[in-house]
């Protein structure tokens, strides 16, 4: 029960942190707003590392840093992909690849899928075809390219947990420090060199950059939550239970962004949070 306490927590904050994200990324450069989040987390962890603590090693430095390449190509299609739009139905599909990832792994090591499990993953399927199925006149329509970023953001979502999990488990909230540092001098990096490649000097819009410093303190709290979760318990089962995390961006963007959902959508939407959490019991 307490594995499934934290994983749904950490979906929720999960949640909010890329509702945040989307939204600054509509203001300002997807490369830009995550490069800003991933700082801010970065200054999180530090300052919580005297109470935290951990154990200090080329595993979890290595590990860690890995799991921050993955990190910051999954933030980099989410933001984008959201910023696009819409949400709603992005955020849940980004989920049910993310899942999915773990599970594999799971699977491949050894772990079981109660007959629960298994209906799960056919109604996560489901799910994918209906979010994207728009019939109605004026109902909100993914894009093929915002459908593409989210599935890649989905995929190294999930490597992201599979990758963080190898990390040493004394080594506190270390490998999120090292996650964190590569993230962020991979979005310097990745922007210079954008900035260079371009023939204007007109300077980026900086409008949302400072909803990309709270979306940061919000994820690495996140991240902090699913780090604990996957020590408490398996994998597969925090996989499934982070990708819980569209309810809270679907709320926060039907309340805030007013977005508009086709019925059908609405039972994909459905359906796709009803498949992750018969996966978290399989």
């Amino acid at each position: 029960m307490l594995v499934a306490a934290i994983g749904i927590t950490a979906a929720f904050v999960f949640g909010c942190a890329d509702f945040l994200g989307g939204l600054a990324a509509q203001r300002s450069h997807a490369v830009l707003v995550t490069g800003v989040s991933a700082l801010t987390g970065l200054v999180l962890l530090l300052a919580s590392w005297p109470l935290t603590g951990g154990a200090l090693s080329w595993q979890a430095m290595a590990w860690g840093a890995a799991s921050g390449v993955s990190g910051a190509l999954a933030l980099a299609l989410l933001y984008a992909c959201l910023a696009v739009g819409p949400m709603s139905i992005l955020s849940p599909l980004t989920a049910i690849v993310s899942a999915v990832v773990p599970m594999t792994v799971g699977l491949a090591r050894g772990e079981g899928l109660s007959p629960l499990g298994y209906l799960g993953l056919g109604l996560a399927l489901v799910a994918v075809v209906m979010v994207g199925f728009v019939p109605e006149r004026g109902a909100v329509r993914p894009s093929g390219r915002a459908l593409a970023m989210a599935v890649g953001s989905g995929a190294m979502i999930g490597l992201f947990l599979v990758l963080i999990e190898q990390a040493p488990h004394d080594s506190g909230m270390i490998p999120l420090l090292f996650n964190r540092g590569v993230n962020a001098l991979l979005m310097v990096a990745t922007l210079v060199w954008l900035r260079l490649g371009r023939r204007s000097n007109r300077p980026l819009a900086t409008n949302g950059l400072w909803i990309a410093a709270v979306a940061g303190v919000v994820d690495a709290f996140a991240n902090a939550l699913l780090l604990l979760g996957v020590r408490l318990g398996d994998l597969s089962v925090m996989g499934v239970l982070t990708a819980l995390y569209p309810a809270g961006t679907i709320v926060l963007a039907a309340g805030v962004l007013k977005e508009r959902i086709a019925p059908v959508q609405w039972v994909g939407l459905a359906i796709a949070l009803a498949a992750t959490a018969l996966l978290s019991f399989s």
